[in-house]
């Protein structure tokens, strides 16, 4: 793909997320918030963020449990980790699965843009049998990287980010922090407090 293809349907994928929270009653976008949601930020889109990536692995993966945001929890196996470089430093990323035989992985990180410019929980990245190559690697992009549900509403559960997922090194990618709409009846903006999936 080239970046210009990339850029296109990225941008589109931001595009349709924002028509989906502004429009579908599904929406983690509170229902009073709504007729006011102008859109998610996010950091530029990045061709250095994206990688193609072997998934290393492990030979018995194991389940964890994981604590959500609402106290509760939930089971995960370890499937495998993604290692990575970059500014010349190598970093690596636990994917975990819900079953053996899903083709699916769940990507969950931390890193140090959390508190001030992205959801202070964490961010996620979904990889499905889409994002496979040709020779079986993985498209990890960091540019899809997107906020938990309870982010933008303390009624989703959200499961928490692994500490061997805490990244030491700034992801400048994906979804910056909800802040709420620019005005409420109020005259305050909201808040998203919590963590969702």
């Amino acid at each position: 793909m080239t970046d210009d293809s990339w850029r296109t349907e990225l941008l589109q994928h931001r595009e349709q997320k924002d028509r989906y929270f502004a429009r579908d009653r599904h929406s983690p976008i509170p229902p009073d918030q709504r007729g006011l949601f102008d859109g998610l930020s996010y950091f530029d889109p990045d061709p250095e963020l994206q990688f193609e990536l072997e998934l290393q692995e492990y030979d018995d993966p194991e389940t964890i449990t994981i604590g959500t945001s609402t106290d509760g929890e939930r089971d995960y196996l370890v499937w495998g980790h993604f290692d990575f470089e970059l500014d010349g430093k190598t970093y690596s990323l636990d994917a975990y699965r819900t079953t053996p035989g899903e083709d699916r992985l769940w990507v969950p990180f931390r890193d140090e843009t959390n508190t001030k410019e992205t959801y202070g929980a964490g961010r996620y990245l979904d990889l499905d049998a889409g994002d496979r190559t040709d020779d079986g690697r993985w498209s990890v992009d960091f540019n899809y990287a997107y906020s938990p549900s309870c982010a933008y509403s303390p009624q989703f559960e959200c499961p928490l980010v692994p500490m061997e997922n805490w990244l030491q090194v700034r992801i400048e990618a994906g979804e910056k922090d909800y802040d709420g709409p620019a005005e409420s009846d109020s005259g305050h903006g909201a808040h998203g407090h919590g963590h969702a999936d």
